[in-house]
């Protein structure tokens, strides 16, 4: 299973909101509720995180394995 909890993490660090990913970055609130939720997301978007937060994959999610 893939989550997203290092995102939050990231985000804090770098002092990004959501109300900035939404107005500055255009993020749509259904992105946000799907990183909320862990649901799956593009990699376009993966990488437009990235780019904001300029930061790895890695800290934005995380797998782990099913049981």
């Amino acid at each position: 299973m893939i989550v997203y909890t290092p995102l939050w993490a990231t985000m804090r660090r770098k002092g990004i909101t959501t109300y900035a990913l939404i107005k500055d970055h255009s993020f749509s609130r259904g992105t946000l509720d799907s990183l909320k939720h862990n649901r799956n997301i593009s990699t376009a978007t993966l990488n437009d995180l990235c780019k904001i937060l300029s930061c790895s994959v890695e800290d934005i999610l995380q797998y782990i394995p099913d049981e």
